[in-house]
């Protein structure tokens, strides 16, 4: 028998409008419950994630898991305050009043996940829709399939069906899912779809929330620590064998260093993951055949300095370095999204703030060096939607900044209390005494004006 989605959401519907959602405690007791199913399913998780992704057991508890457990922590320990109405000031022409900003809940949330970190982006945007009081409905990456089942596990375990529950499937459920009406989305994927899901929820007006990537790069100028340099964009480029959508795309450095710089990144790469990374238990491998194809073709753009070697049989791409291209190269015109680094070279900051700023906005941006002018100037001059300076990556993992890109790269942000902000509606209320009602506002105007006037003017 088929799955009727739309009976689906109207029961949790039905479960919102019950109310039980407004109670904090209701929250909070619904979040300390789904973390003690996570901590009880530890292995269940990580044995899943291994199947589909190939990750080391250090990898996926600090990428997939210890995020999660934080946003968690988070959310219970700041809940009551998050809540509670926000003060505003009220203009002297209102008086006697006072303003607040009230968070409420949207209601019933669609949550569609990505593939490349399979439980961390499936559950980290549920623990804001929690937290805000939303039923939601999860619908995990049918390309990490094992991880797909163990989160539907998990949210049996830890939800009723009417607050929060999974549908697995792919683009045929998440087609039909779309053509119901939900009160907010939360899309983490690529633009292409993310346009497709922006034009569903404009329908109904939906508010959505699109987690998208892009090409983010990662300067290098001459003042920068090079070995330190080194081994950070090495750390973040390589994570996951590159599939992580802030990982730096490409790499821009200053013309002086470039050859240290390399033989630096070279080095770095035989560091972590020895002479053979195919033998190495760190370095994963690529989702599917049809990633793996795809990024085998970018291989044949400009120079391979370092890397370059595969074995199709175990969708393994060997950590490379690219020289000797052009921005009209083809691996210059979408996301690499695997462990491919193209090298460019620049002279002048101006040339790269031009750079940057000529092409889509990325998710993330990185710059590395000890030029307090320079970083001035990237960091508010760049466009970008968030980044580091001197490392890579790390941004994502701190609870306390939003996450989130522009224009090309998404729309919205989320993490922390900006999760909890993120599926609450801002309700604008003011509270107006009955004491004080002056005539000033009120037919006739005759003789009016002249009094506002002298207020403002």
């Amino acid at each position: 028998m088929s799955i009727s989605y739309t009976e689906i959401i109207n029961h949790q519907k039905e479960f919102f409008q019950s109310g039980k959602t407004n109670y904090v405690e209701f929250r909070i007791e619904s979040l300390k419950r789904l973390k003690r199913t996570i901590l009880s399913r530890y292995d269940d998780i990580a044995d899943a994630i291994k199947k589909d992704m190939h990750k080391c057991d250090f990898e996926i508890f600090t990428t997939e898991v210890m995020g999660v457990l934080d946003e968690i922590n988070l959310a219970v320990k700041h809940l009551h305050s998050w809540v509670k109405p926000l003060k505003a000031k009220t203009p002297l022409v209102h008086f006697k009043a006072r303003s607040q900003i009230y968070h409420e809940p949207y209601g019933v949330s669609l949550i569609i996940s990505a593939w490349n970190y399979p439980f961390q982006i499936a559950i980290n945007p549920v623990i804001g829709a929690i937290a805000a009081g939303n039923c939601c409905i999860i619908k995990p990456s049918e390309l990490a399939p094992n991880t797909a089942r163990i989160i539907t596990k998990i949210i049996e375990e830890s939800f009723v069906k009417e607050h929060c529950t999974v549908i697995e499937g792919g683009v045929d459920e998440t087609t039909k899912l779309l053509e119901e009406r939900f009160d907010f989305i939360h899309y983490t994927g690529n633009s292409r779809v993310g346009r497709i899901i922006a034009q569903a929820a404009a329908k109904n007006l939906t508010p959505v929330i699109l987690e998208l990537g892009g090409k983010s790069p990662c300067i290098v100028d001459a003042t920068a620590n090079i070995e330190v340099s080194a081994r950070r964009i090495v750390w973040g480029k390589f994570l996951n064998a590159g599939q992580t959508c802030v990982a730096p795309d490409y790499l821009l450095v200053h013309k002086s260093i470039k050859e240290r710089l390399i033989k630096a990144i070279v080095k770095q790469i035989e560091i972590f993951y020895g002479k053979n990374p195919e033998n190495s238990k760190d370095f994963g491998r690529i989702i599917n055949q049809r990633h793996f194809d795809r990024l085998s073709v970018l291989l044949n753009n400009g120079k391979v300095t370092a890397g370059g070697r595969t074995n199709k049989e175990k969708l393994y791409i060997e950590p490379t370095i690219i020289e000797h291209l052009t921005w009209d190269a083809p691996i210059m015109k979408e996301e690499i999204f695997g462990p491919i680094l193209p090298v460019l070279e620049y002279s002048t900051i101006d040339e790269v703030i031009s750079m940057v700023n000529a092409k889509e906005k990325p998710l993330a941006l990185y710059y590395f060096s000890k030029d307090k002018n320079n970083i001035s100037r990237i960091s508010k001059e760049a466009h970008f939607g968030g980044g580091c300076i001197n490392t890579t990556v790390i941004h994502t993992s701190n609870p306390h900044l939003p996450f989130g890109g522009i224009g090309e790269s998404g729309m919205g942000s989320y993490h922390g209390k900006w999760s909890f902000e993120a599926f609450s509606h801002k309700k604008s209320m003011i509270k107006k005494s009955f004491i004080i009602d002056p005539k000033l506002i009120y037919p006739p105007y005759k003789n009016k004006i002249s009094i506002v006037k002298k207020m403002y003017l």
